[in-house]
This record gives C-alpha cells, sequence and structure tokens, in this order.
C-alpha cells in the first residue's frame, strides 16, 4: 500500500474544515459561514491543482485587518463587563483608534466560542449608536444548558474575542413611517434601541413610537435610565408588560400609567395598536414562540403581513 505523500499529506492539512450545524447561527447571514467554507474550500482545489500554496494567502491577509469583516473573524477586546440582572450582561468592546463599527440600524454581528472543543456561532445586535467611535456594546443573556452562555460566563475584563459581520438590518429611514410600533420581548430590545436612538438625535425626524417591551418581572427590565431618558421624548412612548407581576402597586408610581400585567395577547395587543396615532409599520423581536405570536396577534388586529419586520 502506497504510504500518502508528504506533500500529499500538507495538502490535506491546509484543506478547510467543513462547518459542524452548531457553527451556523441560523440567522441567514450573508455570506453564512457554510458559504465562507465553498469558498475557501475551492481557493484550496485551485491552489492544490496548481501546487501553490501561495493561492491560500488572500484569505489569511484579510483577518488581521482590525476592522469587521462578513468573511473572516476579527479580534476585539473586552474594555467592560456590567451585570444587568441575574442572566444578562452588557458587554463594551473596544474599537482601534476612534473608529466605528458603521452598523446599519438593526445589523447583527456574529461571534464565534469555543466549548469543550466544538465551535459555537450566534448572532448578536449591538445595542450602542451605530457611529460611536472607538467602542461597541453588546447586550448578553446567559442561559443555564446554553453553550455559548457557558463560553461568555468566563468572560472578564481584557479577554479577546472574535466576531465577524455585519449582517441583515432593517432599512430605516427618516419620516418613512408615520409610527413604528416596536414589540421586544427580552434580549429582543437589543436591534429597537439603534433605531431609537437614530430618531431621538435627528431633530427632522418626527416619527411616533411606541415601545413594548415584555420582562416577567419589574427588576428583570434591562437599561431602566436610558428607557426612562428615551420616554421623555415627545414622539416615544414606551409600555412595559410583565407576565409575573402581579399587582402595580409594588412598582415604582412612575411606571403604573405605563405598565401591564400578564402577557402581550390578542387583545392587549388591539388596545396598544387602537392608542397608537396612526396606524403603525412593526417592528418585532424576541425568542421564535414570541414572534410568531405576535405576528398572529397582528394579523387578528388587521395589521398586514408587509406591514410587519421580524428581525
Amino acid at each position: 500500500l502506497q504510504t500518502m505523500s508528504e506533500n500529499e499529506h500538507d495538502w490535506l492539512a491546509l484543506k478547510p474544515q467543513e462547518p459542524s450545524p452548531s457553527q451556523c447561527c441560523g440567522s441567514g447571514c450573508k455570506p453564512c459561514i457554510y458559504d465562507v467554507y465553498e469558498k475557501e474550500l475551492a481557493q484550496w482545489e485551485r491552489a492544490k491543482a496548481k501546487q501553490d500554496k501561495s493561492l491560500l494567502m488572500e484569505n489569511k491577509e484579510q483577518s488581521n485587518n482590525s476592522g469587521l469583516n462578513p468573511e473572516t473573524f476579527t479580534a476585539f477586546n473586552i474594555s467592560a463587563v456590567e451585570q444587568l440582572t441575574e442572566d444578562t450582561y452588557q458587554y463594551k468592546f473596544e474599537l482601534p483608534g476612534n473608529s466605528s463599527l458603521r452598523l446599519s440600524l438593526g445589523q447583527h454581528i456574529v461571534l464565534r466560542g469555543v466549548v469543550n472543543g466544538l465551535e459555537v456561532q450566534r448572532a448578536y445586535t449591538p445595542i450602542s449608536p451605530g457611529n460611536a467611535e472607538g467602542y461597541f456594546e453588546v447586550l448578553m443573556k446567559c442561559y443555564e444548558a446554553g453553550l455559548m452562555s457557558q463560553y461568555i460566563k468566563t468572560w472578564k475584563k481584557g479577554d479577546v474575542v472574535f466576531w465577524r459581520g455585519p449582517f441583515g438590518g432593517f432599512p430605516y429611514h427618516p419620516n418613512k413611517y408615520g409610527e413604528l410600533l416596536m414589540l421586544a420581548s427580552g434580549t429582543g430590545l437589543a436591534p429597537m434601541l439603534p433605531i431609537l436612538q437614530s430618531i431621538t438625535d435627528d431633530e427632522e425626524d418626527e416619527t411616533f413610537v411606541t415601545l413594548v417591551c415584555c420582562f416577567p418581572t419589574f427588576d428583570k427590565i434591562y437599561l431602566k435610565p436610558l428607557l426612562q431618558d428615551l420616554a421623555r421624548y415627545w414622539n416615544i412612548r414606551i409600555l412595559y408588560v410583565l407576565s409575573q407581576e402581579t399587582s402595580r402597586e409594588k412598582l415604582p408610581w412612575s411606571y403604573w400609567e405605563n405598565t401591564y400585567m400578564g402577557h402581550l395577547n390578542e387583545d392587549l395587543m388591539k388596545t396598544i395598536i387602537n392608542s397608537c396615532q396612526m396606524k403603525p409599520f412593526v417592528l418585532i423581536c424576541g425568542s421564535s414562540a414570541f414572534n410568531e405570536d405576535m405576528t398572529k396577534y397582528l394579523k387578528a388586529a388587521g395589521v398586514e403581513e408587509k406591514s410587519c419586520f421580524v428581525f
């Protein structure tokens, strides 16, 4: 039996590894990790056919670039870690110099983690304004059994983590809609914040916004000071729906008027839509079950599918 030649062995060692299903974050990124793999594999096959390893270097040079890139992962330093609730954290990442991620509104980026030797990828939406200079911030919820959560829980200031992107986003233009109705469950708040901040930062933008935040209890609401600041704007209204609170009496009185107990169901959805200034365009972000329920209730309330966008 002929042993594999050394050359053959070298080429096999350079062959790109096919991603495992856990590496795909499932958010419909373009390019997906599988697209990147196909491209690298074709590049490897070309280089092998020509027996020219320098053809493989095209990829490698990109990844030393300090900016974000959709195809290759870039290293970023964690500059601050803040625990917001028992299972939710806000992480701040450094950007070189005074550079900015320059994300479009609601765009997400993909994190790569390695847990027990398994590579995992997940999508997250930065909550910092798209033009923030020198840093970006991400809101992350850690789940007891989540693979990525196990990795995130080990992070501390100064650690280096890898991101690629950006992907997706919501094509928002000032004054394009009379009113936006934002339905956010938990960390689904993330893509809403940059859109809200772009509206409040632009004096010419007169879009009305109703943001509905769904949380289990009052103490699980993230970023209360930021939300209270946003609610001071004439065109921003923030409502809270708390599924596990039973009485308003326990809340600070300033929240009484804008807080509903129980779940955001079909009846409450109709009440909220009727209280909007005009027929809203709806943005939805939460778990897949939340997104499905909201789409169903909106349909029952007469909101057409073309007037909805799900992150």
